[in-house]
């Protein structure tokens, strides 16, 4: 699995216009699923999501001391499989790196119920939907997880 993380301070996701999605302050997490993905490495970005230091303390110079159970943040997930889109070669995006929908959307799901387990706050988009993906990445702060 490969996740965008993005720090944010809000953040919406909508389709067909109708809001199916909405996060204050937290992360957006993109989610992209390729064929060798498991449960098992869903659940590792799920526990390292929840507890990784991403966010400013209240009382000390560092910005990287507290996590998202620390700070009481939601998340957002939004299904990405151009997130495995490989533009090495020509003028248009390979995306046979991408896991088909049978595949990833159960692995998805499974996904927001263990950040979910972790005790975090889950919203998500509509997978294999057109998004529209609104935020304010806060910092900026993005990182890329894989596992």
């Amino acid at each position: 699995m490969r996740i965008i993380l993005q720090r944010v301070t809000h953040a919406t996701v909508t389709v067909a216009g109708n809001v199916a999605g909405r996060i204050d302050h937290g992360a957006v997490l993109l989610a992209g699923v390729t064929h060798t993905d498991t449960q098992e490495q869903a659940e590792w970005l799920a526990r390292k999501i929840a507890s990784l230091r991403i966010f400013r303390s209240l009382d000390g110079p560092s910005h990287f001391d507290r996590s998202l159970l620390d700070i009481g943040g939601a998340v957002l997930v939004v299904s990405q499989f151009t997130l495995y889109g490989d533009a090495r070669k020509g003028r248009r995006p390979d995306f046979t790196q991408a896991a088909k929908p049978d595949v990833a959307a159960p692995l998805i799901d499974y996904f927001c119920a263990q950040l979910r387990q972790q005790g975090l706050h889950v919203e998500t988009g509509v997978f294999g939907a057109d998004m529209l993906v609104a935020l304010a990445n806060d910092g900026p702060v993005t990182l890329v997880l894989e596992a």
